[in-house]
């Protein structure tokens, strides 16, 4: 197998891993805000959590901080720090299956912004993004409710997930130019010293007051470890340098397997106080986003099989 190809698939596997991690996600900042955490105390400590963890590992590693690699963290950042704050606070007028599935619609939010930053578009990449919607919007829809089953919490999700398209392309296109490590540890960083600012300026029962009895219970921090380990340290160091290996267009179509991941968790019961259930409509969603998936990874080698002995003939 060519070095290209081998370190292509490598990337994917990489991106489709941190896309179940971040699945996780949603359950897990759901379960602390019930708990009791605000909104702010939540997004302070799990990114504090994961700068910790970039910071050790930019010691040990000995990597250098560029002006340019801190200039791109900054800008990463901001978008981050935005995303975070609109979706976390979205959770708490949503499920996290809704709101991984809006968030999810980045897939189509991706390739848009990717064309006005001057990428190409490629019609395998395309097609996917437009299956990959189609089992958004199966998976989101509620039939009977009022708004189609439409809440605040859904509307500031899908503001995430315009802000989720324009994170995407930037990354793609900074960490072609940037450390990986030096991105993932400013952007995180922050995002957390946003979170602190804000946190402290906004007042009871927003603020840091009123989390003391939700910082008690063991659950929130086990699920505080995984957000700040698991779904910030390491998933943000694997995007960062994973993704100079893979398009916009294609990261956007990995990742949207998160709201399936997202959904099985939430299904299985396995948070606790966390139980949602499955319809056939969102079933045939999930399997729409995973067909989307293999068309965005195989419809460029089957659509050249087609073409070799097409190719082939005429030559004869």
């Amino acid at each position: 197998m060519p070095e290209s190809r081998r370190s292509h698939l490598i990337a994917v596997f990489a991106m489709a891993s941190i896309a179940a991690v971040w699945g996780g996600g949603f359950p897990a900042t759901k379960y602390c805000l019930q708990a009791g955490l605000s909104v702010g105390t939540l997004l302070t400590l799990r990114f504090a959590i994961g700068t910790a963890g970039l910071g050790l590992m930019l010691l040990v590693l000995r990597v250098p901080i560029r002006r340019r690699d801190a200039l791109d963290g900054l800008w990463l950042g901001l978008v981050l720090a935005a995303i975070f704050w609109v979706q976390t606070d979205g959770l708490r007028f949503t499920s996290p299956s809704k709101s991984g599935f809006i968030t999810g619609l980045y897939v189509i939010f991706t390739p848009l912004v990717a064309l006005l930053a001057g990428d190409r578009l490629r019609a395998s990449h395309g097609l996917a993004a437009l299956v990959a919607v189609t089992g958004l919007v199966l998976l989101v829809r509620v039939p009977g409710a009022a708004w189609g089953g439409w809440t605040r919490g859904d509307s500031e999700t899908l503001l995430a997930a315009v802000l989720c398209g324009f994170h995407i392309v930037m990354t793609a296109h900074f960490s072609r130019r940037s450390s990986g490590w030096v991105l993932a540890f400013i952007q995180v960083a922050v995002t957390g010293a946003i979170s602190l600012a804000i946190t402290l300026a906004l007042p009871a029962p927003h603020s840091f007051q009123g989390s003391g009895a939700a910082l008690a219970h063991a659950g929130t921090w086990v699920s505080l470890g995984f957000m700040g380990l698991l779904a910030t340290t390491l998933a943000f160091y694997v995007q960062s340098t994973m993704q100079a290996r893979l398009g916009a267009t294609e990261s956007a179509i990995l990742f949207s397997l998160e709201p399936v991941w997202t959904l099985a968790i939430s299904v299985s019961g396995f948070v606790p106080g966390i139980r949602e259930h499955l319809s056939p409509t969102q079933l045939a969603g999930g399997l729409l986003i995973f067909a989307a998936t293999f068309v965005a990874e195989l419809g460029p080698r089957l659509l050249k099989r087609f073409q070799r002995p097409e190719a082939e003939e005429a030559i004869g």
